[in-house]
């Protein structure tokens, strides 16, 4: 939590953010993904003043337990002077504590941010997903929050001016926006209309055009002239059987003893690596999120 430091910028966790959706994608798989279809709505989780704090608090996690689909977890909610913005106890359950730093008695309308970041704690814990590290593993938390519908809340805390900030999880505001534009791509949600906070729709908006770069990388049709020129290049190199690519492009290529020369690329939704044959128009299926990718290899 950044409670008036300095707030970072930019994709410094891009690769970690592309690895955890393509690993919710293999452990929940495509249709399971697919009953997320709504993001949670400002209306369920708004958070005002007048609220009691506690039970307005247990209002909002019960409404985050029923968005992502955890029946069985009841979530007591309390609230601690603490280093962090929360803690959640990973216990068999049926009860889960969570604890919310007090700043949130003043804050009230990021307890839903808080709450949702914890509580998708509580559903890889469950799913047994998890990566290696406490860094990427909360990597993994925030891109799952956002992707199953309740991260656009966390993207909301942050707010940013000459004299103070705050932002809470582990992506930068960018990446937030970046993951958010990836699930708006999926399932045609606008959630720019959400935000309270016009630092975090500045935000969403260079997120969605980094994420609208992916659609646009070769060998995929929609690549621009300077990419497509570069990937002939390469194609022509490595046909020749030289060494072709660069660490800065995403595909590869590489030769197949039983065809032609073949190309590797990530797909542009769920980043899974996709294999296709270069002889021109192709059109390829992600096995993974089953997007139809027009390729030109």
């Amino acid at each position: 939590m950044a409670d008036g430091g300095p707030v970072q910028h930019g994709y410094p966790h891009l690769e970690t953010v592309r690895a955890a959706v393509t690993a919710l994608y293999r452990r929940l798989s495509y249709d399971t993904i697919h009953q997320y279809g709504a993001s949670v709505a400002p209306a369920d989780v708004a958070f005002c003043d007048t609220d009691d704090l506690h039970l307005g608090a247990q209002r909002v996690a019960r409404e985050l337990v029923r968005h992502f689909r955890l029946p069985d977890a009841r979530m007591i909610v309390a609230f601690r002077e603490m280093e962090h913005a929360a803690n959640v106890e990973l216990t068999a359950g049926p009860e889960y504590f969570v604890e919310l730093n007090d700043r949130f008695r003043r804050h009230r309308r990021d307890i839903g941010a808080a709450l949702a970041h914890e509580i998708m704690h509580v559903c890889l814990h469950r799913l047994d997903l998890s990566f290696p590290g406490t860094r990427d593993n909360e990597i993994l938390t925030d891109t799952a929050t956002t992707y199953l519908g309740a991260g656009w809340l966390l993207l909301d805390a942050y707010r940013e001016d000459a004299a103070s900030s705050q932002k809470l999880g582990y992506l930068t505001p960018e990446e937030f926006g970046y993951v958010l534009a990836k699930r708006s791509q999926v399932f045609g949600e606008d959630p720019s209309t959400w935000f309270t906070s016009a630092q975090a729709y500045t935000a969403y908006v260079r997120g969605r055009e980094r994420a609208l770069r992916d659609e646009r990388q070769p060998p995929l049709t929609a690549a621009g002239w300077a990419g497509r020129r570069r990937y002939a290049r390469d194609r022509r190199h490595a046909q020749d059987h030289r060494p072709a690519g660069a660490p800065d492009v995403p595909y590869t290529f590489a030769p197949d003893p039983q065809g032609p020369l073949r190309v590797t690329f990530p797909c542009p939704t769920c980043h899974q690596r996709i294999r296709v044959p270069v002889k021109g128009r192709v059109r390829a299926r992600c096995g993974l999120c089953r997007t139809v990718l027009e390729c030109d290899t």
